[in-house]
């Protein structure tokens, strides 16, 4: 839904500033930590993310392929009239 995508979006933001892990990412965004994994797991299974270390240090980082199409990212983001979505705020 709009409200997930929204919430996914805010998460490649905030990692394309700093790789995170998912405890660092939840209070960053002022997300539920369950809500914040389910949609680190999502973007993982699509290749969107990568992860390093183990557990609870899990970090998460962006892929390559991600990275090179960020603009891409933005442009779709723009249409779908997601563009405000910034990685603070009130957007959850």
């Amino acid at each position: 839904g709009s409200r997930g995508g929204r919430n996914r979006l805010r998460i490649i933001r905030a990692l394309d500033d700093m790789p995170m892990n998912a405890n660092q990412l939840s209070n960053e965004l002022d997300l539920d930590y369950k809500t914040t994994q389910h949609h680190l797991e999502l973007l993982v299974e699509n290749n969107v993310l990568m992860t390093m270390g183990d557990n609870y240090g899990k970090t998460y980082f962006l892929t390559d392929q991600m990275e090179a199409n960020l603009d891409v990212l933005d442009e779709v983001a723009r249409k779908a009239n997601l563009d405000d979505v910034a990685v603070g705020g009130d957007d959850a």
